[in-house]
């Protein structure tokens, strides 16, 4: 399948929230917040963290990359392929 068409969810063990004017994730485990692993999202990422609902493709998400920032479509893309495997290396995302 070519990785534009795959689709992520966010995993339930990851809260979002937005303090202070930043967008964060923040791993729960065992209903403890593991507060050594917050990870900071920039403005594109939380942009990025909304969309993935588990139905809308990569390819979706590119397409609404460049509809909100003025970007070539080839950094759009490959930023975003690195954006994804970032978080789905540190158990934010899984494929569906």
């Amino acid at each position: 399948m070519d990785y534009l068409e795959r689709c992520y969810e966010k995993d339930p063990s990851i809260v979002h929230r937005n303090i202070a004017g930043e967008a964060i994730l923040v791993p729960i485990r065992r209903n403890v917040a593991d507060m050594e692993s917050i990870y900071t999202l920039d403005e594109v990422g939380a942009f990025i963290w909304e969309l993935l609902n588990g139905q809308r493709t990569v390819g979706d998400i590119k397409a609404a990359i460049l509809d909100e920032y003025d970007v070539a479509p080839e950094v759009a893309e490959a930023d975003l392929v690195e954006f994804l495997q970032q978080l789905q290396a540190i158990g934010a995302i899984k494929a569906v």
